[in-house]
C-alpha cells in the first residue's frame, strides 16, 4: 500500500453509479484498509454543492459500518466541484484545483461522455503520473474502441489505464485460476476430450431502476456480455500462464480472445425483453412502457451469445454466455458440463445428467455434480453434490476494483486488445439485430426467462 497522498477525482460524481456502487466500495476499503491517505473529489455538471455531496460520503461509510479515523478524514476532507468536464477550461480549472502526490482520474460517465472529456483531457494535458479508470462499456463498437484507445494512450501511458471491469474482483479471478491450475483432479481434464459444454450466466433480479438513459441505448449484449462474461469466459478457457503478474495473465486471457468467434450471428445469438410481472413483493412495470424507454429502439433485457474458441484445446465446446434482468432465479455462475463416459457396464439404471462443475460467483463457491451410486438401491445411478466455500476478501467488487487501482496493479484491468477483441467478437451478433434478422422474445419479469430458454445448470 501506497503512503503517497492520492486523490480520486469522480468525474460523475452526482449519478447513480458513485452513489449506489463506487462510494460504498470506498468505504469498504477504507473498512478493510485503514491506513489509505485518500481524499475525493466529487465533480459533475450538476452542482450539489459541498453539504449534500459531504452528506452522500458519510452515508456510504456509514452503511459499511466504517466510522473510524481514515473514514472521518475522508468526510471531513471531500469536497464536490460543480462544472462541465467536457470544456477544456473548465477541466483545466478542476486539475489544478487538485494538490496531491498521486491523482486517480475516475470516470464515473456515459460512454460518450467519458470520450468528450478524454478529448479535452488530451488538450489540456493531465498532471505526470495521473491515472485514468474508466467504466465499461469501452466504446460503442470496435472502430469507436480503437479511437478512444488511441485517444487515451495519447494522455497516459497504457500502465496507467484501468478499463474497469468491476465484475470480476481479485478472489474471483484467483479462485478461478486456483480451480484450473492448481489441483490435479480437474487439471487433467480441463479441454474438449472431457468438457462437451460451459455456460457462463449472469441473471439478476435488478430491473431498469431509471436507468433507461443508459441502458436503453446499450441492453444486455453490450452491457454484460461484451465486457463481463467475455472476460470470465477467458479466464476460464486461458492456457497456464507462466505466472499470475499482471503481463503473463493478460497475455493468456487476450490469447483466448483473439481465438474466439460467434460461427453464426443470427442462429447462435438470441434475445428477450421483459413485461411486466412481479419479483416477490416488487411489481415490475413493462420495460417498454418504462419512462425514457424507446420501444422501437427494440433493447433486448435478455440476450444470450454461443462462442467458440478456435484451439486445439477447445475446438468443438460451446461457451454459452447469458445475462438478463427482471428475471426470477438470482444465477451468477460458470457450469462445466462434462461429457458423459465413454462406457457404462450393463446393469446400471437411472442415470438421468452428466457430471457438471458449478463455479458460483459472489459468494465464491462451488459445487461438483457427480455421479454415485443410489440411496438404497446401489444398481441404480444418481448424482451426488459435494459442496465447498472458495476464498473471499473483506472487499465488495469495487473495493476490490479500487484497491488495484489505488496501488497501480492492472491485474484487474483490461488491457486494450482485450477491449477491442471484446467488441470484434459480439459486433456481427449486433450488426444482425441492428438489421432485425433476429426475432426479440419475451419473458414476464420475475420468470426464468422466455420459454424454450432453459439452461442445463
Amino acid at each position: 500500500m501506497s503512503a503517497d497522498r492520492t486523490t480520486l477525482l469522480i468525474l460523475g460524481a452526482s449519478g447513480d453509479l458513485t452513489s449506489r456502487l463506487l462510494l460504498p466500495g470506498i468505504a469498504t476499503l477504507l473498512r478493510a484498509q485503514p491506513r489509505r491517505s485518500l481524499e475525493i473529489v466529487g465533480a459533475d455538471l450538476r452542482d450539489l454543492g459541498d453539504d449534500e455531496w459531504r452528506a452522500r460520503v458519510a452515508t456510504a461509510m456509514d452503511a459499511a459500518g466504517e466510522r473510524g479515523a481514515t473514514a472521518q478524514h475522508v468526510v471531513d476532507t471531500t469536497r464536490y466541484v460543480a462544472g462541465d468536464a467536457t470544456d477544456p477550461a473548465s477541466l483545466r480549472a478542476l486539475l489544478e484545483s487538485v494538490e496531491c502526490d498521486r491523482l486517480v482520474l475516475y470516470f464515473a460517465l456515459p460512454p460518450a461522455v467519458s470520450r468528450m472529456v478524454c478529448e479535452a483531457l488530451a488538450e489540456v494535458g493531465a498532471p505526470e503520473g495521473t491515472i485514468l479508470a474508466i467504466e465499461k462499456p469501452f466504446g460503442s463498437s470496435l472502430e469507436d474502441a480503437r479511437e478512444l484507445n488511441a485517444l487515451v494512450q495519447r494522455i497516459v501511458p497504457e500502465d496507467q489505464i484501468f478499463r474497469i471491469d468491476h465484475f470480476l474482483g481479485l478472489y474471483t479471478v484467483l479462485n478461478l485460476l486456483g480451480m484450473r491450475f492448481a489441483n490435479r483432479i480437474l487439471a487433467p481434464l480441463w479441454d474438449r476430450d472431457s468438457i462437451e459444454k460451459v455456460e457462463i450466466l449472469y441473471d439478476e433480479s435488478v430491473a431498469l431502476e431509471g436507468r433507461a438513459g443508459y441502458y436503453d441505448k446499450a441492453g444486455a449484449l453490450r452491457d454484460m456480455i461484451q465486457s463481463h462474461l467475455l472476460q470470465v469466459l477467458a479466464l476460464v478457457a486461458i492456457e497456464p500462464p507462466a505466472s499470475i503478474d499482471a503481463r503473463d495473465l493478460r497475455d493468456a486471457i487476450g490469447q483466448v480472445l483473439r481465438a474466439a468467434r460467434v460461427d453464426d450471428p443470427v442462429k447462435d445469438a438470441r434475445r428477450a425483453r421483459y413485461t411486466a410481472g412481479a419479483i416477490g413483493e416488487r411489481e415490475v412495470p413493462d420495460y417498454a412502457g418504462e419512462e425514457g424507454v424507446d420501444p422501437a429502439r427494440r433493447t433486448e433485457t435478455l440476450a444470450e451469445v454461443t462462442v467458440h474458441v478456435d484451439n486445439q484445446r477447445w475446438a468443438g465446446v460451446p461457451f454459452v454466455l447469458r445475462s438478463g434482468k427482471a428475471l426470477g432465479p438470482i444465477r451468477k455462475q460458470a457450469i462445466v458440463h462434462f461429457r458423459e463416459p465413454s462406457f457404462v457396464p450393463r446393469g446400471f439404471g437411472g442415470r438421468n445428467s452428466a457430471d457438471r462443475l458449478v463455479l458460483d460467483f459472489r459468494p465464491d463457491s462451488f459445487a461438483i455434480h457427480l455421479t454415485t451410486n443410489g440411496k438404497g438401491d446401489p444398481f441404480t445411478l444418481e448424482q451426488s453434490v459435494l459442496r465447498g466455500e472458495l476464498g473471499g476478501g473483506q472487499l465488495e467488487p469495487y473495493g476490490e476494483v479500487l484497491a488495484s487501482i489505488l496501488d497501480g496493479d492492472p491485474r484487474l484491468a483490461v488491457r486494450a486488445d482485450a477491449a477491442e477483441e471484446c467488441w470484434r467478437i459480439v459486433e456481427p451478433v449486433l450488426e444482425a439485430w441492428a438489421a432485425k434478422d433476429a426475432p426479440l422474445a419475451e419473458y414476464r419479469a420475475g420468470s426464468s426467462g422466455p420459454r424454450g430458454w432453459r439452461t442445463n445448470g
